[in-house]
């Protein structure tokens, strides 16, 4: 008997608004309705990449329990606020934006001095209230993560005397619901139709999460299809090592990530895509390693400048 299997629908939009979108997929196989909406949840709550202050210093504020003549907030207040600003960072890099007010205003995101890369997706959003002849002055840090960082994370490093450290919400969602019901297909009354709830917070399209979301767990299964090969014998290794010695290159190789002098950003994406070695990272090419989360243009440069100094070279696309 010819065996046929039925394969799933594209996602199809049954509703969607600027920040709420919901959306299904048919004709799933039986139990993979929960077995593929519970990964989709995880990954959109956990994967997707966003921006947020980490850092903030206030002119005249030494830290986080003080206040601040004329502003009706106490910094705590104003560190909250802060918070709740939604921010689209374009690149890797941390961007630093700036606030100056030197009259009786009501501040909110927009009063902020912004460079081209970043963008304010709540301008609205309160800040402080400045109620008398005062100059309030700020300097924020936006950086670009995944989910929460808590600050003790964040500040691995001695933060400057003034700079207030901040925990990071880095997500771009706010709720993710799905719920699973049976439909037919064919004679078969037990298929699964998925439906998914995303909100966000107006950083990103709910359908381009969801789409990133499946474009996450494709690659993620890609890179573990097969098995890893059988680890070389002393005799095999010696004579690689030899055989690399001569050409140049094996020392190199052997090299850790953590010891190419890369950036601590750039190290710790690769690290966690388990790429340990030069060698390993030469096996790569720059467009695999474009999916990995915190490599961009700037850091493939990065990447084969450290390589060329070993005498190696990332994987011809």
């Amino acid at each position: 008997m010819e065996y046929h299997v039925t394969l799933p629908s594209k996602p199809r939009i049954v509703s969607e608004e600027e920040m709420v979108g919901t959306y299904e997929i048919d004709s799933l196989y039986p139990g993979y309705g929960h077995t593929l909406g519970n990964s989709l949840r995880r990954i959109i709550l956990s994967s997707l990449p966003g921006a947020a202050i980490t850092s903030v210093k206030i002119e005249n504020v030494p830290h986080e329990y003080a206040t601040i003549e004329g502003v009706r907030e106490s910094v705590m207040e104003i560190l909250l606020n802060l918070k709740r600003i939604h921010f689209v960072l374009h690149g890797d890099d941390a961007q630093t934006i700036r606030l100056s007010v030197k009259s009786p205003k009501t501040v909110t995101a927009k009063d902020f001095t912004l460079p081209s890369q970043v963008e304010i997706a709540n301008p609205d959003q309160h800040i402080a209230d400045i109620s008398g002849k005062v100059d309030f002055e700020l300097e924020a840090t936006v950086e670009r993560g995944l989910g929460y960082v808590p600050r003790e994370v964040l500040t691995r490093d001695k933060v400057d005397i003034g700079t207030i450290a901040l925990d990071a919400t880095f997500t771009p969602i706010r709720r993710v619901n799905y719920e699973v019901e049976n439909m037919r297909v064919g004679d078969r009354t037990d298929f699964n139709r998925l439906r998914i709830l995303i909100e966000t917070n107006g950083t990103v399209k709910p359908h381009e999460a969801l789409e990133r979301s499946i474009e996450i767990m494709i690659n993620q299964l890609k890179s573990i299809i097969g098995f890893q090969e059988e680890p070389e014998t002393e005799a095999e290794a010696s004579a690689s090592e030899s055989a690399s010695v001569e050409s140049g290159s094996a020392a190199g190789g052997k090299a850790k990530v953590s010891e190419l002098g890369l950036s601590t950003r750039v190290t710790t994406a690769l690290e966690e895509a388990g790429i340990k070695s030069a060698a390993g990272l030469a096996r790569k090419t720059a467009s695999a390693l474009k999916e990995l989360d915190g490599i961009g243009d700037k850091a493939i440069t990065e990447i084969e400048a450290a390589l060329a100094g070993l005498g190696l070279s990332l994987k011809a696309d």
